[in-house]
């Protein structure tokens, strides 16, 4: 329960730009504290919270920051609360839904790009789920940790790849003693030890230079985990409590709740379903639609003791850390891998409608195909009336507008593809379901009946001189002890989509950047020196060109623009392909017109 809202900051956002009929919002920065029964049935699943310490009423409190956004006329407002999940503490929505700035501290109208949510009157509320995340944010999450507990257990880090250059590695908990270090090349390379110094107890350095793009992992007996999993309460608590109690703060009562997640914050949500974290202490439901993007089938490695929420599995980076659990699929199934059976959704009233987005990335590396095919990817599976799953084609995952078109540290140019205003269009969807009952196009994913779902040894990639396949690399399967992982007997079968023949995916929702294709787009790119010369890169894309003639062809198959487009052809295939995106509600109307502008 939410036991105080402590406001630190009320002012005009974004110095009081008007955002159409809806008008001028205002920005609220405060704290909410929380305190938890561990004896109460919803509380029973957050790991350690028994052992956490109480105040003198015998709950274990909690400290969570937020920001939220409400119109300052709330009466224009829609009455609905979009929340969504902070990424690693940042604020993703204005980035990419909107193709705006980064950054959790927008100044400009312009930092929102197209600000849409806020042109459609939601409330806007982001909250500390995770007490790793930087305190500079804004978003972060107090919680106890536990004095005496001890764990071995292991930490990788890669350097040059996600968290930047490394010249030391700064661990995730205390180190009781010392730590010791391998490095390993590649994902299957056997570990080579590596001589290192304590810096302190929460830093290791290595002797000799990082090698770029390796894999070094640290095995160390850890101390003092924290309650991570009260994290999920606190969102449970905080929407709640703004749904029924919030009216003062959010300036009217709440009608209707929604959540979207990006990436880590998407798995967040799967995991906060799953976990039953979607009913109240009450038993009501808290949000009544969600939407995860770019997910895969993931979850998060949270709600355990000695958690690293930050972990995300690729090929490469993260591989053996939880993340693939089962039940990955809303659909009831059993599984043949770990003889569990279940579904991510809990088939009763806190379940919310739930709609799915995912890019080509996510199935060549984070199994994706699983959320509709059995656990074995034998047969294609029949999903719940409340889902909706999509696939984003030819597109990366992180694919927003700006993205780069340098081959980065890969061999091929990386992916620039936008698949947001396909993002936007369902968001608006999701509202409509869930305000009026209007249900959403229906899924749209590859499917192994009509030969749109393949292994990925399968796939009819055009023979584009330099384009070298990637390895079949969609090994996902449960793990026994991730604190010293060992190879799974048995993994799940996913697979990924088929390709046409200027390889770009047949299934999913086309934009028009690949309907009416200037290239070839994929949701996999190969690392080049120096980083591990053809490994799958984690999480990179590819793009390849047409010749713009056919005398620029050269050992390319793919016609080139000037055949495939003469004349006014190439505008006119976009505005048909556009228009019936409209028509089939995958595309608002101000997005089509982006396109026939540009």
């Amino acid at each position: 329960m939410i036991t105080d809202i402590e406001i630190k900051t009320r002012a005009p956002f974004v110095g009081g730009a008007t955002f159409g009929a809806v008008g001028t919002y205002e920005r609220i920065d405060g704290v909410a504290s929380g305190a938890l029964d561990p004896s109460h049935p919803r509380n029973r699943g957050i790991a350690l919270l028994d052992s956490a310490p109480r105040n003198a009423a015998g709950l274990v409190e909690y400290r969570s920051g937020f920001v939220l956004l409400r119109p300052v006329d709330a009466a224009k407002g829609n009455g609905r609360l979009l929340y969504e999940v902070n990424n690693r503490g940042r604020i993703m929505l204005f980035a990419n839904l909107c193709a705006g700035a980064a950054g959790n501290q927008p100044a400009t109208a312009e930092d929102l790009g197209n600000a849409l949510p806020l042109r459609l009157g939601f409330s806007l509320l982001w909250t500390g789920w995770d007490p790793g995340a930087p305190k500079a944010t804004g978003l972060s999450l107090d919680v106890p940790a536990i004095d005496g507990m001890t764990k071995a257990i292991r930490e990788e880090f890669v350097s040059g790849t996600r968290l930047g250059v490394h010249e030391a590695f700064k661990l995730a908990y205390e180190a009781v003693g010392p730590a010791s270090v391998t490095v390993r090349r590649t994902q299957t390379a056997p570990r080579v030890s590596v001589p290192s110094e304590m810096v302190d107890q929460r830093t290791v350095r290595p002797t000799g230079v990082i090698e770029t793009g390796s894999i070094y992992e640290v095995r160390y007996q850890a101390t003092k985990p924290r309650v991570l999993g009260i994290g999920h309460a606190a969102t449970r608590d905080i929407i709640s409590h703004l749904r029924h109690h919030g009216s003062g703060l959010v300036g009217r009562p709440v009608e209707h709740t929604l959540a979207f997640g990006i990436s880590q914050a998407g798995r967040y949500l799967r995991d906060h379903i799953a976990q039953g974290f979607n009913g109240d202490e009450d038993g009501r439901r808290v949000f009544d639609g969600v939407f995860t993007h770019v997910a895969g089938i993931g979850r998060v490695f949270h709600n355990t003791p000695f958690g690293q929420p930050f972990r995300t599995r690729t090929w490469h980076e993260d591989h053996d850390f939880p993340e693939v659990q089962f039940p990955h699929a809303a659909a009831a199934m059993d599984d043949p891998v770990t003889g569990g059976s279940g579904a991510l959704l809990r088939g009763d009233a806190t379940d919310p409608l739930l709609i799915e987005t995912n890019t080509a990335t996510e199935y060549w590396q984070k199994g994706a195909s699983l959320l509709h095919t059995d656990p074995l990817g034998t047969r294609d599976v029949a999903l719940p009336a409340n889902v909706r799953t999509y696939l984003l084609p030819g597109t990366q995952h992180g694919g927003k507008a700006g993205m780069p078109r340098d081959n980065g540290p890969c061999v091929n140019p990386r992916n620039w593809h936008d698949p947001m205003p396909a993002i936007r269009a369902l968001l608006v969807a999701l509202d409509a379901w869930v305000t009026t009952g209007q249900t959403p196009p229906d899924s749209r994913i590859p499917r192994i009946a009509d030969g749109t779902l393949v292994k990925a040894e399968n796939v009819a990639f055009p023979a584009v001189s330099g384009l070298e396949r990637p390895r079949a690399a969609n090994d996902a399967a449960p793990l026994a002890d991730w604190a010293d992982p060992k190879p799974p007997v048995r993994t799940y079968g996913s697979l990924v989509p088929q390709v046409d023949a200027d390889g770009n995916e047949i299934a999913g929702i086309r934009l028009p950047d690949i309907a009416v294709p200037r290239g070839t787009f994929t949701g996999w790119n190969l690392y080049k020196a120096p980083y591990p010369t053809g490994e799958l890169a984690d999480r990179e894309g590819t793009f390849l060109a047409f010749a713009a003639t056919e005398a620029e062809r050269r050992n390319d198959p793919r016609a080139s623009l000037a055949v495939r487009y003469p004349g006014t052809a190439y505008a006119d295939a976009v505005r048909a392909v556009a228009q019936k995106l409209q028509h089939d509600r995958f595309l608002l109307p101000e997005d089509v017109e982006r396109y026939l502008t540009r």
